[in-house]
């Protein structure tokens, strides 16, 4: 059974700024700069942080995988830059995103995060680790990380979208 030590650093980074790119392209005719990434070892207990500020409120889109390599791949916005996705997509001004309340946003930044992992997934199925997507969920908060499980693997890119910040945060942990 492959696991995740079979795949490189470099495929992992290029698959997540394939997706990225090609969801952010088609979707909001907008580029996705790659500005950052790192590979992590596996979890050792210490606080983790990101590679950019993420206070403030915060709408966390996130869709996991299942299958020789499972995980979660959560991608993170800013609050403004939520609303700003929202509009682009559904062709509505900032204020129109905003008077429709958050249900509007929660479903942009769903659509966004389950077909940038589902670009992600194929992308693995194609280099022989097949898996399944599990639906989307969306978390808001504000001054929060999300702390793996003992034994994941993680793993974060950092894009400039439109002079905006959107970080992907991967965990994988090898099937049992």
């Amino acid at each position: 059974m492959p696991t995740i030590d079979s795949i490189s650093e470099d495929i992992f980074q290029e698959t997540m700024n394939r997706a990225v790119q090609d969801v952010f392209r088609t979707m909001l005719s907008s580029s996705a700069n790659l500005v950052h990434g790192s590979g992590a070892a596996s979890s050792d207990g210490a606080p983790w942080k990101h590679p950019v500020d993420l206070s403030g409120a915060q709408i966390v889109g996130t869709v996991g995988f299942i299958g020789d390599i499972s995980g979660l791949i959560y991608l993170y916005f800013s609050a403004d830059f939520s609303k700003f996705v929202a509009s682009q997509m559904l062709g509505m001004s900032l204020p129109e995103v905003e008077a429709s309340g958050d249900e509007v946003v929660n479903d942009a930044i769903g659509e966004i995060t389950n077909m940038t992992v589902g670009g992600f997934k194929n992308q693995l199925c194609d280099q022989g680790f097949p898996c399944r997507l599990t639906i989307p969920s969306i978390l808001r908060g504000s001054n929060f990380s999300i702390e793996p499980v003992s034994g994941a693997t993680r793993r974060t890119y950092t894009f400039e979208v439109q002079g905006h910040h959107l970080v992907t945060d991967l965990l994988m942990k090898n099937s049992d």
